[in-house]
């Protein structure tokens, strides 16, 4: 049992280290190094997919820094089990610093910023000049900076802030999200030009070596399976990828 628990457990560091190259592809002239991580509802994994992602970032010997953007659901804190002195509120209303706000997570180059509970009027917050200013400063501080968005299909959040920053990721929980829901969300993130969709996450899903499943696709609908030699996939960037992260 354990041995098994071991091996899943590298199975998902290897699907976000290659999301990861992914995204590094996906921009090679103009590196993506903001990123919104949403969903087109709640439970599709969208949580554990950025703390993967901020994980393997850190684990290749960049900074990263998580940022809670879901303030009405906000589940990032104890997923890390970590606790900061205020959050994204504190910092907009110069309560305190950012420098203050931000916490470490124990892992090295893997940097923390919390939003506080019953935060009022998120979707105000996040379309004001402050916020903007917000995101500009933190990517000047740390090489990536990660933002978890509320899904797409239950408030504009997530566009708002996707709207900000370089790239956008979107995940879909395999048999759980509904085509329709998936194609409705997609879209509304496309209506603003200033979102930049890099590639779809396919979380939950599942093979016959492992309880998980991971390989990506080209912009041509190709699918490529990890360790393949398709160079030509690979100068063309990815535009899905599928992970258990």
């Amino acid at each position: 049992m354990a041995k098994a628990k071991n091996t899943d457990k590298l199975v998902v560091q290897n699907a976000a280290k290659t999301l990861l190259a992914n995204i590094r592809f996906a921009s090679v002239d103009d590196p993506i190094r903001t990123i919104t991580v949403t969903s087109s509802i709640p439970n599709e994994g969208k949580s554990t997919v950025s703390i993967n992602l901020a994980q393997a970032i850190a684990t290749s010997g960049k900074s990263v820094l998580l940022v809670e953007a879901d303030m009405r659901r906000r589940s990032l804190s104890d997923m890390l089990s970590v606790r900061s002195r205020g959050g994204l509120y504190a910092v907009l209303s110069e309560q305190i610093s950012i420098d203050q706000a931000i916490v470490e997570t124990g892992q090295k180059n893997f940097y923390f910023l919390d939003a506080e509970p019953h935060i009022p009027n998120p979707a105000d917050i996040i379309v004001s000049h402050r916020f903007s200013k917000l995101v500009k400063a933190l990517s000047a501080k740390f090489q990536y900076v990660i933002f978890d968005a509320p899904p797409v299909g239950t408030f504009i959040d997530a566009a708002e802030i996707a709207s900000l920053t370089d790239g956008t990721l979107f995940v879909v929980r395999e048999d759980f999200t509904k085509r329709e829901e998936a194609l409705n969300a997609i879209g509304q993130l496309k209506k603003s030009e200033k979102v930049k969709l890099i590639g779809t996450v396919m979380n939950y899903c599942e093979t016959e070596t492992s309880e998980y499943y991971y390989s990506y696709y080209t912009k041509d609908g190709k699918k490529v399976k990890k360790g393949s030699d398709d160079q030509g996939a690979s100068k063309k960037g990815i535009f899905t990828n599928r992970a258990n992260v």
